[in-house]
């Protein structure tokens, strides 16, 4: 109601200019970060082995603290999911966000400080809505309810204080108990773990309710949504829920699944808005619908750091603040927060658009990627190059995943290309070879490779099943919650794997 909007844009005009400040003055707001987290924490047992109370520099502390990985904390989060406090950040630590895990480690478990879930996650969902009604002044989105996709929580083995879970989860368990009255499904619902059950009582549950929002990670509100209007017997979510005008959206890229939920959201009052959240922090939202970057948030207690991507094996690698980076380079993420990361790298790259203020896009993760040859394609690559071949042929994609195929004796590297087609392509030809020019124009590398077929030849482009990628998924225990599909590999495991599930046949 706009009575409703304009009251919460009057109370959120203090917000919106402090975001203003930030934008204005990104490296003074962060060194002010800094040193506020390093007082904090400097009576902690990690504090005091790095004597956080004497540093006095941003330079100081990049020298005196190495860039740690998840790997470098595993003995602090054991004693911490085990009852020990005050080692990382100040206090007990009750919960732990649950991701998807390293190459030593089967899942990730980030603590998550109170701090941290207050004045970085709870203040950054406050941000989104007040940015959205900003921009949107006469959104009719109250009195109507948000739907939420999360995941689901158990109790921690190690010790009966601390639990575990995914962090859509742990912020819908420890929400206010206000946020019920504005939210659906119920909170009993949302924590199910089972996520097939999880959708048959979402979608019973919710297709009476006045929905006006949906927040969640396209790919698995993707199968809600089709679940919900197969139960239905509809082909457009606004037939079920009109007054449904927005989704706030994050986890992965949008890119490859805008146009298909455009076909299943078939109205002009949809609007859909990015964040960048993960178990770590909340780090971004789109602040401008006009454009699909991103405003680095620099106020939720988060110090950030970025490597160029091509200088993270390095022995030292240079590490740029907010007020130091380029446009145009891909950056590692290295960040230190208030809930007790430190100098921590979080396998997410980034590349900024603008400076003032300080925008950016996601380009991919650190250990995601094809360099099998010197080639160097990123996520971003990808779905660049998938959009255009999508655009050129009619099709619609689901989900993909992408690897290399080896030189043998006899024959030269390729790519190969695992998709699960909405809509077939009309010409699958024209879609790998739109593909490839897409990739050629976006990575000069590729593009090197691909020179008269010399290193690298014409990708290979295979169409799964419908529901191939979430067979797969489901018999590693992954359906559901913030798991995602990994979009490339610098292997074939992946590949390997879902031809068993697709019934193709190895190359």
């Amino acid at each position: 109601m706009p009575a409703i909007s304009s009251i919460l844009n009057y109370l959120n005009k203090r917000r919106i200019g402090q975001i203003e400040r930030f934008k204005k003055h990104p490296a003074d707001i962060q060194e002010e970060t800094l040193f506020k987290l390093l007082a904090k924490a400097s009576g902690t047992e990690w504090g005091m082995k790095y004597r956080y109370s004497s540093i006095s520099s941003i330079r100081e502390f990049q020298s005196r603290l190495p860039v740690q990985t998840y790997e470098e904390i595993i003995p602090f989060v054991e004693r911490l999911r085990n009852g020990e406090s005050n080692l990382l950040w100040p206090g007990e630590i009750k919960w732990f966000a649950k991701s998807s895990g390293t190459t030593s480690t089967k899942s990730k478990f980030i603590p998550m400080s109170h701090e941290a879930l207050e004045e970085c996650h709870y203040r950054a969902a406050k941000d989104v809505l007040a940015i959205y009604i900003r921009n949107n002044p006469v959104t009719h989105i109250f009195p109507g309810k948000g739907l939420t996709l999360g995941g689901s929580h158990k109790i921690n083995q190690f010790s009966n204080k601390s639990l575990y879970g995914d962090l859509s989860a742990i912020l819908i368990e420890n929400a206010p108990a206000w946020v019920e009255l504005i939210r659906t499904p119920t909170r009993k619902i949302a924590l199910i773990e089972d996520f097939e059950k999880k959708l048959d009582l979402i979608t019973k549950s919710t297709i009476k309710e006045n929905v006006t929002s949906l927040s969640g990670v396209p790919s698995w509100f993707l199968t809600l949504i089709k679940h919900i209007l197969a139960y239905t017997g509809k082909s457009n979510l606004l037939d079920i829920w009109p007054n449904l005008e927005v989704f706030f959206h994050g986890g992965i890229s949008f890119t490859p699944y805008r146009e298909l939920y455009n076909k299943l959201i078939n109205g002009e009052q949809m609007h859909y808005m990015e964040t960048y959240n993960a178990s770590e922090g909340f780090f971004g939202i789109q602040d401008d619908p006009s454009s699909t970057d991103m405003l680095l948030m620099l106020d939720y207690g988060i110090f950030y750091e970025f490597i160029p991507a091509d200088k993270v094996k390095s022995d030292v690698p240079p590490a740029y603040t907010a007020g130091e980076v380029e446009t145009g380079v891909n950056y590692a993420i290295v960040i230190s927060t208030n809930g007790g990361l430190w100098r921590y790298m979080i396998g997410d790259t980034i590349v900024f658009t603008c400076l003032n203020p300080l925008k950016f896009y996601i380009s991919g993760r650190t250990k995601h990627f094809i360099n099998a040859f010197g080639e160097e394609v990123i996520v971003d690559n990808a779905d660049r190059a998938l959009q255009s071949a999508c655009r050129s042929t009619g099709a619609i994609i689901s989900e993909y995943t992408a690897g290399p195929v080896y030189m043998g004796t006899s024959s030269r590297g390729s790519h190969e290309w695992l998709i699960e087609f909405e809509k077939e392509p009309e010409d699958l030809k024209q879609f790998i070879s739109v593909l490839d020019d897409t990739l050629k124009s976006v990575n000069s590398d590729y593009e090197a490779k691909r020179f008269k077929d010399i290193n690298l030849v014409l990708p290979v482009v295979k169409s799964v099943p419908s529901g191939t990628f979430n067979k797969w998924l489901k018999s590693k225990n992954k359906l559901g919650g913030q798991n995602k599909v990994p979009r490339l590999a610098n292997t074939r495991e992946f590949i390997e794997e879902l031809y068993a599930f697709a019934g193709i046949k190895d190359a």
